[in-house]
């Protein structure tokens, strides 16, 4: 059959989204959903919510949520966009800054969303391969970004769950001669982040997702916050009705909740820290994770065959294939009793 597609989408694979399965007594720890439920504010504006008023198109720019986030950050409205997620934000940022002549830099390993995203714009991807093992940045990362017009840096990143020096991405920043885009989808796990950055920076834009530290994976929400000229480029390509009346409400309620995220994330934390413990203890390499998962290779360094053993228990957790990849598995960090489970059968298979 003739192809009546763009070149640039017949060569595309697409990006695959963690599986969800369906499995009788399932441990789902796949896709780094948070363990805990969303702030109970975000119930009380669901049972308030004035359903008839659905009727209604939704705030185009929901300037109620940017200017929530602003106050928060220490910055204005115009420096703040929202998004169906922040995968809605990266397809703005890419259509944006990335074109068959502006390539795209990112990490290696790192969200595979990029390639794709760079991909649909006929955009080349210079790929920074991390260093082995460690997972830390190469020292000459500026060197090998030279000539793309988008770097992005996933800070903690994934699939590893490692960070990366402050003062490191402050000199990314100022010596980089094109836009850095921070994805802190995990941030909030972490012990800093590049929020002030945004701040300091024209060319600086921070993302964060409601998915993870706010509980909110369904509802799909996501912001960026920068420059403000950078940021009114964005809103240039945005689609005009991103984000419902529903996503709206509910995600105020939960971003304003802040004592609430705190709690929810020091929970995960301790169970990342617990976690981590018990599998060093049964021999496993733990990358050191600002994330709610960890990155962790088994004894006989066979991520696939770790993966598959406990698929045939019943917990499902990511597995990537690849050189760099494909000693590890990467586990979410669910409640205390799904992490006893996951170690239990580790005891059962190493």
């Amino acid at each position: 059959m003739k192809s009546y597609f763009r070149i640039e989408i017949d060569r595309m694979e697409g990006y695959v989204p963690g599986e969800q399965p369906r499995i009788d007594n399932l441990c789902k720890l796949n896709t780094n959903e948070n363990a805990f439920p969303p702030s109970p504010r975000v119930k009380r504006a669901l049972a308030e919510f004035e359903w008839e008023r659905l009727r209604r198109y939704p705030d185009p720019l929901a300037d109620a949520l940017r200017d929530r986030i602003a106050q928060e950050f220490g910055v204005g409205r115009a420096n703040v966009i929202a998004g169906n997620g922040s995968d809605d934000i990266l397809t703005m940022l890419f259509r944006c800054f990335t074109s068959p002549e502006l390539p795209l830099a990112c990490l290696f390993p790192t969200y595979s969303l990029y390639p794709e995203l760079a991909k649909m714009q006929g955009a080349g991807v210079i790929e920074i391969p991390l260093e082995p093992e460690t997972f830390a940045l190469p020292d000459d990362l500026l060197e090998r970004a030279k000539g793309a017009n988008l770097l992005i840096i996933t800070r903690p990143n994934a699939p590893t769950g490692n960070s990366f020096p402050m003062e490191t991405m402050r000199e990314i920043c100022r010596k980089f001669d094109g836009v850095v885009f921070f994805d802190e989808a995990y941030a909030d796990f972490a012990d800093d982040n590049c929020m002030g950055l945004a701040r300091e920076f024209d060319n600086v834009i921070v993302s964060r997702t409601f998915s993870k530290s706010y509980s909110l994976a369904g509802l799909r929400l996501g912001f960026a916050v920068g420059n403000a000229e950078l940021i009114a480029g964005m809103f240039k390509v945005k689609d005009s009705y991103n984000l419902d009346r529903m996503t709206q409400a509910l995600g105020f309620a939960a971003f304003d909740d802040r004592e609430y995220l705190a709690e929810c994330c020091e929970k995960v934390k301790a169970i990342r820290r617990e976690f981590s413990k018990e599998l060093k203890a049964l021999g496993f390499r733990v990358v050191p994770s600002q994330a709610n998962f960890v990155f962790t290779s088994p004894p006989d360094r066979d991520g696939e065959r770790c993966f598959k053993e406990l698929r045939s228990r019943a917990i499902i957790v990511r597995y990537f294939r690849g050189a760099a990849t494909r000693e590890y598995v990467r586990i979410t960090i669910g409640t205390p009793e799904e992490m006893a489970r996951v170690l239990a059968a580790f005891r059962e298979i190493y």
